[in-house]
């Protein structure tokens, strides 16, 4: 069996399918492509996903894109090990897919608004009020994510839904470095600031952290 990962270093979407790999305690290969080089445009990724976006996973000669549909097929290709990622009954699994779906369509909708200040925008020519409203549309999502909870994890037991969310926001975080006076935990609630904490106490999370994040 072979298992090969195409990744960008910080690519949240990214991100959720190693945190799945991880979890089923999978050995697989990574190949990690640069944006900047155009990696992701070159004729032999484009054979394996012509829409030019990371991941994708090969899994002998299956090639897979789009994080949410690798993530199922990790779940229901490899069903015997560890914990499954859409556990329950059909009512359970309905809502690890609605989190999920809630923070493609939502939260990074929310998000977007600091991200674009923080990562494209010269200093110079940040715009306070953006940062703002970007502040009060995540204080709102983290909310509703927050009444969503159903115990330790987003559904239950750990599941696909909080390997998508996370990622999140920890890029989220990353907009600290830029961005002045803004803290991603004065947003969280204090469920979900024990909820990070539970994520990043999981044996196999530091082996996903992105490396250049870590040698920052």
């Amino acid at each position: 069996m072979s298992l090969l990962l195409y990744y960008g270093s910080g690519s949240p979407y990214a991100w959720r399918v190693q945190l799945a790999l991880e979890h089923k305690a999978l050995r697989y290969e990574r190949k990690v492509l640069s944006f900047s080089a155009g990696d992701t445009r070159k004729p032999e990724f484009l054979a394996l996903n012509p829409r030019h976006r990371v991941p994708v996973l090969v899994h002998d000669d299956f090639a897979l894109y789009e994080s949410n549909a690798i993530v199922e097929y990790i779940d229901e290709a490899f069903p015997g090990r560890g914990a499954p990622l859409f556990p329950g009954d059909a009512r359970q699994r309905a809502r690890i897919r609605r989190l999920i779906l809630e923070v493609d369509n939502y939260l990074d909708k929310a998000a977007d608004p600091v991200w674009r200040q923080a990562f494209d925008t010269e200093p110079e020519k940040r715009d306070a009020a953006a940062v703002d409203a970007g502040k009060q549309a995540l204080a709102d999502e983290f909310a509703l994510f927050t009444a969503a909870m159903d115990g330790e994890f987003l559904a239950g037991p750990l599941s696909a839904a909080d390997f998508a969310l996370y990622p999140a926001l920890a890029l989220i975080r990353r907009c600290e470095r830029k961005l002045l006076g803004f803290s991603l935990d004065a947003l969280l609630t204090p469920a979900l600031r024990t909820w990070v904490t539970r994520i990043e106490a999981l044996p196999f999370f530091d082996a996903t952290v992105p490396p250049h994040w870590k040698a920052a």
